[in-house]
């Protein structure tokens, strides 16, 4: 049963983000564009911090050890978004795509709306430089795919330890691929020219986190012991995105107005994060 539940949450989280994504950017919902980053943070600081770690806690860890291995687990973070960086730099002399120029392609006459500039700087901090070519189109996926796959991991271990804790990475993890998946498809779709091309790729790379769920199954089937320290990392990765990545973006908009709507939306996240998680163990007891 386990495994059926998990496969349903990284199906909704990788699929399903791309699919929100999509009509983000192609118009449908484009209103609540500049608002996913700050929902998207406030989700990610909220599962951790008000259910991953107590649960951690509460499956046997010792408060010394979950501190400083949530420590290790944002210090490994950096450093992996270090050699991330490091890597691009080299491969693409550190010449970014300007996302910002790109629009849509069908509408591209300076019709991109401010509210894409949150998710393409974004996706810059993502992609890190990857160029519209054939080459960099599949650097995008393959980056992609590397990432699913961790959070299929993340997942799984939340939904070892409870179904309902579970659902509240997989919403963690959906809100925020929603703005990574944004500007993906923008890449992809400027290289390809073909919208429905570009949502098909980054799909396929969505599904990945799926086999990442499988993976982290029988992972810990057979190292059932470690689980606390599972959601641990999965904190801490959930920590790092928002205040390392999420957090940054929407400190470049300064504006009295934006500010408050930025607060507005975090605290949405946080409070939607906090209403499931009472909803989900009210009346069932650890």
């Amino acid at each position: 049963m386990a495994l059926i539940w998990i496969l349903a949450g990284t199906v909704i989280a990788g699929v399903g983000s791309v699919w929100i994504a999509a009509m983000l950017s192609f118009g449908i919902m484009a209103r609540l564009t500049k608002h996913m980053l700050s929902f998207a943070a406030g989700a990610l600081l909220s599962t951790a911090l008000l259910q991953l770690l107590p649960e951690a806690l509460a499956a046997g860890i010792s408060a010394d050890a979950l501190f400083a291995f949530l420590l290790a687990g944002v210090v490994f973070f950096f450093i992996l978004d270090k050699a991330e960086l490091y890597h691009h730099g080299h491969e693409h002399g550190e010449q970014g795509l300007d996302l910002d120029t790109l629009g849509d392609p069908g509408a591209g006459h300076g019709q991109a709306s401010s509210a894409h500039a949150h998710n393409h700087a974004h996706a810059h901090a993502h992609t890190h430089a990857h160029g519209t070519t054939g080459s960099g189109g599949w650097a995008v996926l393959v980056g992609d795919s590397v990432h699913a796959f961790g959070d299929g991991i993340l997942i799984a271990s939340a939904f070892m330890a409870d179904w309902r804790l579970g659902m509240l990475a997989s919403l963690a993890v959906l809100a925020h691929e929603v703005p990574h998946h944004m500007g993906d498809l923008v890449v992809l779709r400027h290289a390809a020219g073909n919208a429905r091309s570009a949502l098909v790729k980054v799909s396929l790379a969505g599904t990945v986190t799926a086999l990442g769920g499988v993976a982290g199954y029988f992972l810990l089937a057979q190292f059932g012991a470690y689980l606390p320290y599972f959601l641990v990392i999965a904190a801490s990765s959930f920590i790092y995105v928002a205040l390392a990545d999420l957090i940054p973006q929407l400190q470049r908009q300064a504006s009295l107005r934006d500010s408050v709507g930025q607060l507005t939306w975090l605290i949405l996240g946080i409070g939607l994060v906090f209403l499931v998680g009472a909803l989900a163990h009210s009346g069932h007891g650890h």
